[in-house]
């Protein structure tokens, strides 16, 4: 399964990271404490320090930290040579406290080798008292007799004094099981159901027969009533659950609630201006990503921060980025673009895919009997760039688009045309860093044909699309989209390397075919030139069915050509082959939904939900939306529609995964500066961001933690620290924005 792949962020990322064997530990050392002299009664020893001063300290062992370090390791507390044995559960527990409170000391349990792997780890804000004890249990991936415990305190900038007590690491110990809080056993859209849409619930119950069901308004008085269809257990969740069908009720109302089973869902609106507003909040998200630029605090109130990366200091900058050592002996300036995720990565591959979906939510609008161009048209976004006559969502696509352009091997070079895969820091960074803190070594990564047909793809699009408003542009996007596409041609096999993942995302895919089908759908769009419509039609991926369960994403492209080929207007031969391949796509991920007791269009193989799960299953919408632009059938426009509940509380969890969006959302999804869980001066993020959504895989120590066994819907967790399920990426909210636009539009 080709996915993002992403390394464990390092326990002391700092000294390196050159894998190394785990040697086996004696069975039953996990029955007897791992700690050495926890209590500090009259010595610190063996206890190391890193950049603090650490005395005894009335049976403590107090530390005074400087400030002016960026890093949470930059200074630190710990223990070598501790002993875990696969398997086996652990209690690992302590006292803290920090002078001034309010501190946040990231305590960990992992590697004390290179290459320093994170194995468990906690992050507690500290207050004065010192009464506060904290203790956790997880379960150890590994055997190693050369573990470490630590405290990371660094990253502040003032010097504070953090002190310690009662370090214990148990083995033996009963697992804690983790419960998640899931609320009411009715189960709805917590934002707004269409007043002419589907509305459909799901009930989370014992009972094998029907159950009546109560719509009552905001005043407790019953509008509407009905009873639920039995629906046996759902394998996504594991749970025995009914449905609820409540469409035939269509007055707007706010304050509204379904009562079934003695249980009372959490209150939503049947009306249209919350999707009015999503369609809007789901693009803003892109301007708080922007790398290059102060992001301004009069336009996002609490999101103002100092531009990232523009080569002033700490920043090495993004204006003058060397290659990594034997790549390149060329510098480049790389300024702009948006961060991908919770990093200060930028990569290609996953800005193609972004870029493509918002310039394609604003092309469907140009093209479809219920597209509305205005609404992302000039002035709605609030951006600097507002009131320039162009409308804003290309205004903000063209952000990434320029970083897109610069990424290009300059001529003269090899590999000229070529584009690098990506940029971003020599090293992994902790959480928290604001962009501009980020103190790293920028690096270019070598080329890759993926990256390239990204750049020739998305440059295509765009060269359409902003004719009207910068022929300049448009024809220098052309100009760039050509070029890619001929060193994609003369180097088809350059693939990025799997184990490139030190510092960023390694985005491995060795299967270009798809995005040469992708590239040469956009330029044959753009010129009508016979040469690449031939390249379409002659594409293996042309006839073949594209729309697989796990749906589209940057490793699957190919219902990006697709669906542009459909949507927009050209002499393709055989194009109505393509609206009929669409529309066959669209009624087996519809066949789906309709199978799917939580009413969505995604069932993955092995009930396995992918990384990014919460975007696949709106990109699978969004083809169910594009047969209905095809057809004016009400059944996919319905189908669309409803898919949307899912990520807006509809589901195992009783959560929206939208920031913003429902009584109980999302909103410490994994950021190194929308991370106000652990510092309280940076903010939460954005309403409008959508979580990447639960993640069989579980790669993270703290969904592993927690997490384990867990079946498909409850495979996720709103915790900073669980970057394989909540973190935020541009192609996630990419996805939000192009299905939150056309139920909008439906309303």
């Amino acid at each position: 399964m080709k996915r993002r792949s992403t390394a464990l962020l390092s326990l002391a990322a700092l000294l390196g990271a050159a894998l190394t064997a785990l040697p086996a530990a004696q069975a039953g050392a996990d029955e007897v404490e791992q700690v050495r002299n926890g209590g500090f009664d009259s010595t610190t020893d063996p206890w190391w320090t890193s950049n603090v001063t650490a005395v005894p300290a009335d049976g403590r062992l107090c530390a005074d930290v400087p400030g002016g370090t960026v890093n949470r390791w930059d200074s630190a507390v710990g223990q070598d040579a501790i002993t875990l044995v696969k398997g086996s559960s652990y209690r690992f527990s302590f006292d803290a406290s920090g002078v001034p409170e309010g501190h946040v000391v990231r305590a960990i349990v992992g590697l004390g080798v290179s290459p320093y792997d994170t194995w468990y780890e906690a992050t507690p804000v500290l207050d004065e008292s010192g009464d506060d004890a904290y203790s956790y249990t997880f379960t150890s991936p590994v055997d190693s007799t050369q573990g470490q415990v630590a405290f990371q305190v660094g990253g502040s900038a003032d010097p504070w004094r953090f002190c310690l007590d009662d370090v214990s690491l148990v083995g033996g110990v009963p697992p804690e099981v983790y419960r998640p809080d899931t609320g009411p056993r009715v189960r709805v859209n917590q934002v707004a159901y269409l007043p002419s849409g589907p509305k459909n619930a799901t009930l989370v119950t014992d009972a094998t027969t029907k159950l009546p069901w109560q719509l009552k308004n905001a005043a407790g008085t019953t509008v509407a009533h009905g009873w639920t269809v039995p629906r046996g257990v759902d394998v996504s969740s594991g749970q025995n659950v009914h449905s609820l069908d409540f469409g035939a009720y269509r007055t707007r109302a706010t304050g509204l609630t379904l009562v079934a089973d003695g249980e009372t869902s959490r209150p939503f609106d049947i009306g249209t201006a919350a999707y009015e507003r999503l369609g809007l909040d789901a693009v803003k998200y892109y301007y708080t990503q922007r790398s290059g630029t102060a992001i301004r605090d009069d336009l996002r109130p609490g999101y103002g921060r100092a531009a990232g990366h523009a080569g002033v200091a700490p920043n090495q900058g993004d204006t003058d980025v060397p290659c990594q050592p034997g790549v390149c002996d060329y510098r480049l300036d790389v300024s702009g673009g948006w961060y991908d995720a919770g990093d200060h990565g930028k990569y290609v591959v996953n800005g193609g895919i972004a870029t493509w979906e918002l310039l394609s939510t604003y092309e469907r609008a140009l093209h479809t009997r219920t597209g509305e161009p205005s609404r992302l048209g000039d002035g709605t976004l609030g951006l600097p760039e507002s009131g320039n006559h162009v409308p804003d969502v290309l205004d903000e696509a063209r952000w990434e688009l320029d970083f897109l352009l610069k990424m290009q091997v300059p001529d003269g070079q090899p590999l000229a045309g070529m584009a690098h895969h990506k940029i971003h820091d020599e090293q992994w960074t902790g959480l928290p860093l604001l962009p501009g803190a980020d103190p790293q070594k920028r690096e270019l990564h070598p080329p890759t044909t993926t990256a390239t047909l990204n750049l020739a793809a998305t440059a295509a699009q765009a060269a359409r699309l902003y004719r009207p408003y910068d022929k300049a542009f448009a024809a220098r996007a052309l100009t760039a989209a050509r070029k890619a596409w001929a060193a994609a041609l003369a180097h088809p096999d350059v693939h990025a390397d799997p184990a490139d993942g030190t510092g960023g995302g390694a985005y491995n895919d060795d299967d270009a075919t798809d995005e040469f089908y992708w590239a040469a759908a956009e330029l044959y769009l753009t010129t009508g030139e016979k040469r690449f419509a031939d390249q379409v039609t002659a594409s293996p991926l042309h006839t073949a069915d594209i729309f697989v369960p796990n749906g589209f994403d940057w490793s699957r492209t190919a219902a990006a050509a697709r669906l542009d080929l459909a949507l927009v207007p050209s002499r393709l031969p055989g194009r109505d082959k393509v609206r009929r391949s669409v529309v066959r796509g669209a009624d087996t991920y519809l066949a789906t939904l309709t199978a799917q007791p939580y009413g969505m269009p995604y069932a993955p193989d092995d009930n396995r939900y992918d990384w990014g799960s919460a975007h696949q299953v709106l990109n699978n919408a969004v083809v169910i939306a594009t047969a209905y632009d095809l057809t004016g059938a009400s059944a996919y426009r319905d189908g669309a529609v409803q898919s949307i509940d899912y990520v807006l509380g509809r589901n195992a969890l009783n959560i929206s995964y939208v920031t913003g969006y429902g009584e109980v959302a999302a909103q410490r999804q994994h950021s190194r500066w929308y991370a106000h869980q652990l510092d309280p001066n940076l903010p939460s993020p954005p309403p409008g961001t959508l979580a990447g959504g639960p993640n069989s895989s579980i790669q993270d120590p703290y969904a592993q933690s927690m997490l384990q066994g867990c079946v498909g819907q409850f495979c996720y967790i709103d915790d900073i620290q669980s970057w394989s399920t909540n973190e935020t990426a541009i192609n996630w909210n990419a996805a939000l924005t192009r299905l939150a636009s056309f139920v909008a539009d439906q309303g």
